[in-house]
C-alpha cells in the first residue's frame, strides 16, 4: 500500500481505557481539575492526537499554530472535552491493534515525550513542541497495523514494532517509514509545521542536507527509550548511540542519559507516570 493510500483508510487509533475513564470521572465535575484533565490527557497519543486536532481546526481560527496540550486545552470549552472524551475509542484488548503491544507502546510513548522535554531545554528548542511530538511520534505504527495488518505483521516477523532497526526495515519494504505516516496524520490534523517536521524527519535528521533540531531532539529521545524497552547495557547503548545526531545537536551520551528522567527498573502502567 502506498503512503497517500495508507493515510486515506479511515483508521480509529485507541486511547488508554484508564485515561478515558480519569478524564470522564474529571469532566463529570461542575469545575474540572484542569490541571489533572491536562496531566491526563498528556499521557494517551491517542487522546492528545484528537485534542490537538479540534484545537488547530478552523472552528479557533488557529490553524497550524498550537503545539502543546495546555494550549489546546485552554481554547475548548466543557462541553467539547466532554464530547471528545466520551468518542474516543478504546483499546481494550490484545486485538485492539494486532502484532502490536498497547501497554508497551503507551510507556513508550509517554517516556518518549518526557524525555524529548528534557534534551529540547538544553538545545533551545520548544519544550512543549518536543513534549507534543514524542508523544504522538509513533502513532504512524499503530496507524500502520490498523491500514495495512498483512504487511505490518510480515515485517513484526523480522523486527518488533518498537525495535531500534524498525525504521530502516519499513523504508526497505514499504518505501517509508511509520515516521511519515505520524507527519502524515500530523499534517491532516493541522499541526503546527514544527511539530510536523519533526515527525517527518525524526529517523533520519540531518540527512540530505536535511537540518530539523528538534526532529534531531526526538530521534535522541526515542532511542533512548528503544534501547531502554530492550533492557541494553552500558555496552550496547555506547554502541548503539547516534554519534551523528548527538554532535550535530551538541549533546554526547552521558548528557542523553543524565537528562533520562526515568527509572528502568520497574514496568509501570501508563498512568503512574501521570
Amino acid at each position: 500500500m502506498e503512503l497517500n493510500a495508507l493515510l486515506a483508510v479511515p483508521i480509529a487509533l485507541p486511547s488508554q481505557p484508564k485515561a478515558v475513564a480519569l478524564l470522564m470521572s474529571e469532566l463529570a465535575s461542575p469545575e474540572p481539575n484542569l490541571r489533572r484533565v491536562n496531566q491526563v490527557f498528556c499521557t494517551d497519543p491517542a487522546m492528545a492526537a484528537r485534542l490537538l486536532e479540534e484545537a488547530n481546526s478552523p472552528a479557533f481560527g488557529s490553524e497550524g499554530h498550537i503545539a502543546g496540550i495546555p494550549e489546546a486545552l485552554a481554547l475548548l470549552g466543557l462541553r467539547q472535552l466532554r464530547t471528545l472524551v466520551a468518542s474516543a475509542p478504546l483499546g481494550t484488548t490484545s486485538r485492539s491493534v494486532p502484532g502490536v503491544n498497547l501497554q508497551q507502546f503507551w510507556r513508550y510513548s509517554l517516556r518518549t515525550a518526557k524525555l524529548a522535554r528534557s534534551l529540547a531545554g538544553i538545545v533551545h528548542q520548544n519544550p512543549l513542541a518536543a513534549y507534543t511530538a514524542g508523544l504522538l511520534h509513533a502513532l504512524g505504527e499503530l496507524a500502520l497495523h490498523l491500514a495495512d495488518p498483512e504487511r505490518a505483521q510480515s515485517i513484526n516477523a523480522l523486527i518488533a514494532p518498537l525495535e531500534l532497526r524498525r525504521a530502516k526495515l519499513e523504508q526497505r519494504v514499504m518505501g517509508y517509514t511509520y515516521a511519515h505516516v505520524s507527519a502524515g496524520l500530523a499534517r491532516r490534523w493541522q499541526l503546527p509545521p514544527t511539530v510536523v517536521d519533526a515527525l517527518q524527519h525524526h529517523c533520519a535528521p540531518f540527512d540530505n542536507g536535511v537540518y530539523e533540531p528538534l526532529a534531531g531532539v526526538l530521534h535522541l529521545s526515542a532511542w533512548r527509550v528503544r534501547a531502554g524497552e530492550a533492557e541494553m547495557g552500558e555496552r550496547e547503548l555506547a554502541v548503539s548511540f547516534p554519534d551523528e545526531v548527538g554532535v550535530a545537536l551538541g549533546l554526547d551520551i552521558d548528557m542523553v542519559l543524565q537528562q533520562d528522567p526515568i527509572d528502568w527498573a520497574p514496568r509501570a502502567d501508563p498512568g503512574d507516570w501521570v
